[in-house]
């Protein structure tokens, strides 16, 4: 499965910030935000990803970023000219996808809860190839695996219904009149047909690819599945400087509480297995004068033993 953050846009919600930096790069607490959505397509077991930014944004993710190599990733980068909708990644990133499944995450959209990267994995297994065949236990043949969250207000987002089994019956966008609580999350996660089906979408009213289409398209064919994301599970969008400075306060609460650091790409590379104690400890090494480099130093320590 290939990786895909759509961390583009113009994030003109966040100005005066954002003129002069990209929205992905600022602050959640003491890490970039685009580690978040990075660090949520590691727990899949994801290791070959593509971040799309603008034009302008795009040097200072390299220079964040680099290959990718440190923490056993292949990232590769591309830019997206204009805000021509979620779906039009799928067409940036055809050459990269190459007819894998795939699994695009929103560069502003935070991800954490109890368990994740098992269901993550699951959800994964569950996909359908290209043709349809399912490679893993759990709902076999699944061509869209959505994650819905319970929200106060749905009319502010698009919004899944469901059947007993998971399978998605209805999506809507922006519904003046809510058929349910749950609110599709920016982590999609597509089977081989994506970029085809990406194709053949006609622009909506606003001039954008929208992806609620894109998802309805699985949905008619019954092959959509919605997994309820719930209770003790935090979904944070940091589009707004309201929803950005919540998102920082909760990150800091929970890491200074547990003592634990979210989105640590140094921990999760080697929890996940893409990097060794010895590398992990020296990434933390190069960041040694802070609390956040003498965390991973001492993650290094506890799993080398």
């Amino acid at each position: 499965m290939k990786g895909i953050v759509l961390a583009g846009g113009t994030g003109t919600r966040l100005h005066p910030i954002t003129r002069g930096v990209s929205k992905q790069l600022l602050p959640v607490y003491d890490k970039p935000m685009i580690y978040y959505p990075l660090s949520t397509l590691m727990l899949a077991g994801i290791r070959d990803i593509l971040v799309i930014t603008t034009p302008e944004d795009a040097p200072m993710f390299h220079r964040l970023l680099g290959d990718g190599a440190e923490f056993g990733l292949n990232l590769s980068y591309a830019t997206q000219a204009a805000p021509n909708g979620i779906a039009e990644a799928f067409l940036i990133g055809e050459e990269h996808i190459d007819g894998d499944s795939v699994a695009l995450v929103l560069g502003d959209n935070i991800f954490h809860g109890p368990g994740f990267s098992g269901m993550l994995r699951d959800a994964r297994a569950g996909l359908g190839g290209a043709h349809g065949h399912g490679h893993g236990h759990g709902h076999e043949g699944d061509g869209c695996v959505l994650f819905g969250y319970p929200v106060k207000d749905p009319e502010r987002y698009g919004v899944g219904e469901a059947d007993a089994t998971g399978r998605l019956i209805s999506i809507e966008e922006k519904p003046e009149k809510p058929r349910s609580d749950r609110a599709i999350t920016g982590l999609y996660l597509y089977d081989g047909t994506a970029v085809e089906r990406a194709r053949a979408l006609t622009p909506s009213p606003r001039g954008e690819l929208e992806i609620t289409d894109l998802n309805r398209a699985y949905m008619d064919e019954g092959r959509a599945r919605l997994v309820d994301l719930g209770r003790g599970f935090a979904w944070l969008d940091t589009g707004t400087h309201e929803s950005l400075q919540e998102a920082g306060q909760y990150v800091q609460i929970l890491e200074n509480r547990q003592g634990i650091r979210i989105a640590c790409l140094e921990e999760v590379a080697l929890r996940m297995g893409f990097i060794d104690a010895e590398a992990c400890y020296a990434l933390g090494e190069k960041q040694g004068k802070n609390g956040y480099g003498q965390y991973v130093m001492e993650v290094a320590r506890t799993v080398s033993g």
